[in-house]
């Protein structure tokens, strides 16, 4: 159903690519801009809005797992055992102990909190690769999207966007047939996800903030004839496929040992990878491949936070920039709920193995490091989600934020240097208002908190 038109003014705005002054924006009935225009006269804004800081456009988080959030600071602790090791497979081994508790009343108390945390660190839209499909026995709930539903409430409740990507899981890796007994929930099929994404469709169906697409967990976690079934009839609905690859270099070796061939380069020559596409993390992956991706008109999805928390590695920016490839930012596990820290890191992690300053300025041929990697994460938002989000533009989704120019980082920050102070300026900044397409919302209640704690109270016996 469609609303009124509102106006907004703001003194500044990050229009397609830059700070413009004295700008007017105005929503459409329906979400989206219908216009933005620099330089308005005093005459123009009366009767606008006025809005309380600069603006920024929204960002899309193109890769989240919300029920991680309830783990985030209770996996940094040494495993037991004198030959013990941490990486990212003993991490997983934590990970299905919190998944193999977790309620669909639990889930969406998880979520509601997570949702809200990426609206104050300036996400608009959220894309939640789903795969706790099933209850903690193992069987199918007798509503299949029970647990999908639980995200769906989060997402209405806070006002975050939501892309609801079902995750195809059907074995424990490549030489498997099967799942193992930990990983019971996750269990699918092409068909099981289709028919979620449909449920979920007729679900929200007049919610415009909804919308789904599908995911492959990954190359070990799917047999190619599954993987082709699922992505074939995604692309024939027209909707956004994501699939993890690459991330640990353990993932690498196994898919050489059990295909001839490196996991990217398999689904290059053996998928129908297109601009649908968003391979998560990619961190080890040759320059050769990432120029087959950039050839695809696929998207990589970079989650700095994580891959660091997790140990997998350094995403190849530079060589993913030099071939003029698309990607986005996603937050993951959620040890970060906050786009100018993902950033941060992905910048600082490039200058710590490449020993030079203002790497992204560089390599995506920009002044500002800030502006460079703002833009890129600001044009994959529409791979991601299949929706037109992307920036202060007629059509688009009208998600933006005001940045609080009174916190301790912009103090006295000339206006122009804004952008850059929000990312490499700690503590963090803050935003003060959030909209999604057009409308406010509230990125913190009381109630919120209370059931999230109350959530891991009782996940974790506190």
């Amino acid at each position: 159903m469609k609303s009124e038109a509102k106006r907004f003014f703001a003194e500044a705005a990050w229009v397609q690519g830059a700070w413009a002054k004295d700008v007017l924006l105005t929503v459409a009935g329906d979400g989206a801009w219908h216009s933005v225009e620099p330089g308005a006269t005093a005459q123009q804004q009366e009767g606008a809005t006025r809005l309380s800081g600069p603006v920024l456009p929204g960002l899309v988080n193109a890769h989240s797992h919300a029920f991680q959030r309830a783990m985030a600071g209770l996996t940094e602790r040494r495993s037991a055992g004198a030959h013990a090791s941490d990486d990212f497979w003993s991490w997983r081994d934590r990970m299905y102990t919190a998944a193999n508790r977790i309620t669909p009343g639990q889930l969406e108390a998880i979520a509601s909190q997570l949702y809200a945390e990426l609206l104050a660190g300036g996400y608009t839209q959220v894309c939640d690769f789903h795969y706790l499909h099933n209850d903690i026995s193992g069987a199918p709930y007798a509503n299949p999207i029970e647990m999908s539903l639980a995200l769906v409430r989060a997402a209405q409740r806070t006002g975050i966007g939501l892309t609801l990507l079902p995750t195809l899981y059907m074995r424990s890796g490549f030489k498997a047939t099967g799942l193992r007994e930990d990983q019971r929930r996750f269990s699918s099929t092409p068909d099981s996800v289709m028919r979620m994404v449909e449920d979920i469709q007729r679900q929200t169906k007049g919610d415009p903030r909804i919308n789904t697409g599908v995911a492959v967990h990954s190359l070990r976690a799917a047999n190619p004839v599954a993987l082709h079934e699922l992505t074939g009839a995604a692309k024939v609905a027209g909707l956004p496929v994501h699939i993890h690859i690459a991330e640990q270099t353990q993932e690498v070796e196994d898919c050489i040992a059990h295909t001839g061939q490196r996991p990217i380069e398999w689904l290059l020559n053996n998928a129908d990878v297109d601009a649908h596409w968003n391979l998560v993390h990619a961190t080890h992956a040759t320059p050769a491949e990432l120029r087959g991706v950039r050839d695809k008109g696929a998207s990589i999805v970079i989650c700095p936070a994580t891959e660091a928390n997790l140990g997998d590695g350094v995403f190849d920016l530079p060589a993913y920039a030099a071939a003029g490839g698309k990607w986005s930012i996603g937050s993951d596990s959620h040890v970060t709920r906050s786009w100018p820290e993902e950033l941060r890191l992905l910048e600082y992690s490039q200058r710590l193995t490449l020993r030079q300053r203002n790497i992204a300025a560089r390599i995506l041929g920009q002044e500002s490091s800030a502006a460079g990697l703002f833009e890129a994460a600001l044009a994959g938002g529409f791979p991601a989600t299949g929706q037109l989000q992307g920036g202060l533009a007629a059509g688009h989704r009208a998600d933006f934020m005001t940045v609080d120019m009174a916190a301790p980082a912009l103090l006295g920050v000339p206006h122009s240097h804004v952008l850059d102070a929000l990312v490499f300026s700690s503590p963090a900044a803050t935003f003060g208002d959030v909209f999604v397409a057009g409308e406010r919302v509230a990125v913190s209640t009381p109630q919120r908190a209370e059931a999230f704690s109350r959530a891991m109270q009782a996940l974790w016996k506190t």
